[in-house]
């Protein structure tokens, strides 16, 4: 692969070299990823910045057909729009159907869009382990909006808010009781709260659930990254096309706000530390899936099992070994 002609046609906007790109970053070969860590050494310092708007929410809430509809309005303002969707991968199978795109069937075929769905596999947060690069090489292809849709499973997705701007909140119209908007975790996160299916009969339910989030809302502690305000819950119609405008320039106004008081660029640069010990770990993790230290883990773990050993002191062995120093149970 000539990684040189790849960075050049990925800086020129070629969907093609950008689809390729996020499949050698995603790729768990090391010959790939020594591949991808030149890719990214030569698009460094490009200049293009996006915004990037992360998207969670409860499956069946109406997630696709929200990003389908949000992102047909911003190519129609002229914006290239990038959506990176995440699909849950089997426990079992390891296998992900990665449907998005037929369920986006048309910004799939809009020329200012780009959809790319990619499996969690064993990741958890609700998105994949790559994910955050894969942004990075969107934005090196010129892309304004990056939207990253989360699989969608509940409290503990997170992590998004760790690789974007802004952080939307996808809910359903009586999907919980007011207590739900004071529970800590995702809540916490969340920049905008849009409450889908502000349509026919769920109208006036939607309406009564906004309310009801925009005063627990109002109970978190205010954050500094925050003007007066936000974060904020609001009504939104996929279908209807409705709402759509209006969370479109609440978004600007608060990227806007946050770029004007320097938290824009303080909130990336802790993100960026924050992968940094995040690929560290994993990076830890991994060599213990090659041998010696595979080996030494399996056999360990069959002296945990018939009781020889404490787990604690099976798990300081293994420490031991990445450390070149001898275990006090030697």
């Amino acid at each position: 692969m000539d990684i040189d002609d790849l960075a050049t046609r990925i800086l020129a906007g070629e969907r093609r070299a950008l689809a390729r790109a996020i499949t050698l970053v995603e790729s768990g070969r090391a010959d790939h990823r020594a591949d991808a860590l030149v890719l990214f050494d030569r698009l460094k310092g490009h200049g293009r910045e996006a915004l990037r708007i992360g998207l969670s929410g409860t499956p069946g809430v109406g997630k696709s057909t929200f990003i389908e509809t949000f992102g047909m309005m911003l190519t129609a303002q002229g914006l290239k729009v990038a959506v990176l969707a995440v699909d849950p991968s089997s426990a079992r199978s390891g296998g992900s159907i990665l449907g998005d795109k037929t369920r986006m069937e048309r910004l799939s075929r809009d020329p200012n869009a780009f959809i790319r769905p990619s499996p969690s596999q064993s990741h958890l947060g609700g998105v994949a382990r790559r994910t955050r690069e894969a942004i990075d090489l969107c934005e090196a292809a010129g892309f304004d909006v990056v939207l990253i849709e989360t699989v969608g499973v509940g409290q503990s997705e997170t992590v998004v808010a760790e690789m974007s701007d802004l952080f939307l909140l996808l809910l359903a119209p009586a999907g919980g009781d007011e207590l739900q908007g004071v529970k800590r975790g995702i809540m916490e996160m969340a920049d905008i709260i849009l409450v889908n299916k502000a349509d026919g009969d769920l109208k006036a339910t939607a309406t009564r659930t906004c309310a009801d989030y925009a005063g627990a809302l109002r109970l978190l502690r205010k954050r500094p990254q925050d003007p007066e305000g936000f974060p904020k819950a609001m009504t939104v119609s996929a279908l209807e096309e409705s709402g759509l405008h209006t969370a479109w320039e609440e978004m600007q106004t608060l990227a806007l706000w946050r770029r004007e008081h320097g938290h824009f660029a303080a909130r990336r640069a802790e993100q960026a530390r924050f992968w940094f010990e995040a690929e560290l770990k994993q990076s830890l993790l991994a060599r213990l899936e090659r041998e010696p230290l595979k080996g030494l883990v399996r056999a360990l773990g069959r002296a945990v099992e018939d009781g020889t050993k404490t787990p604690s002191q099976a798990a300081d062995e293994v420490l031991a070994q990445l450390e070149g120093r001898t275990p006090p149970s030697a």
